[in-house]
């Protein structure tokens, strides 16, 4: 993961890649340090997902800027649009299932 310190990294990601996934946590959550691993792990199947790391306690105007209001959350962008949202109890299942969707239409468009 690529650990972002700003608002303006996350925007440059964001534009510069085709999709990019968005994992906002803080230190202090034991959930957050639970789901990590895993969404890593998930990630080593969809190499062409950029994903990046942001701690809400060091930007903490991300909660304004992307309706966050509580970690962890994953955002996926495609093209610089949101396309899934999920946040607090992340089921990795479904997870997979949405990424494996986004991947498999966008290489068809």
């Amino acid at each position: 993961m690529i650990h972002v310190h700003s608002l303006e990294e996350i925007k440059a990601n964001i534009e510069e890649n085709k999709v990019t996934l968005l994992y906002i946590s803080r230190p202090s959550c034991s959930v957050c340090h639970s789901l990590l691993p895993q969404v890593e792990e998930l990630l080593t199947q969809f190499p062409a997902i950029v994903p990046i790391h942001a701690n809400a306690d060091q930007i903490p105007e991300i909660a304004g800027e992307y309706s966050v209001f509580t970690v962890p959350a994953v955002l996926v962008f495609a093209n610089g649009k949101e396309m899934i949202r999920e946040a607090r109890f992340v089921p990795i299942g479904e997870l997979e299932e949405q990424l494996s969707k986004l991947i498999s239409h966008l290489t068809l468009t």
